[in-house]
């Protein structure tokens, strides 16, 4: 499993994971709505802690920096 993440893509993956955990723990969003952004959070934090996107990979997609 080869890293495809950069930086800025966990910085901005993890800021809407946070900012959907806000809005359901202070019941802005809640029902269906609630239960599905939920499951999209964990699988942001998740893709975001590990630093493998497995959308990115059929694609060829990499966010990392490559360094001259």
């Amino acid at each position: 499993m080869k890293k495809n993440i950069g930086n800025t893509d966990k910085l901005i993956r993890t800021i809407i994971a946070v900012v959907i955990a806000i809005l359901i723990y202070t019941h802005v969003i809640t029902g269906a709505l609630g239960i599905v952004l939920s499951v999209l959070a964990i699988i942001l934090l998740l893709t975001s802690l590990l630093g493998f996107c497995p959308l990115y990979y059929p694609f060829g997609v990499s966010t990392i920096c490559k360094k001259k």
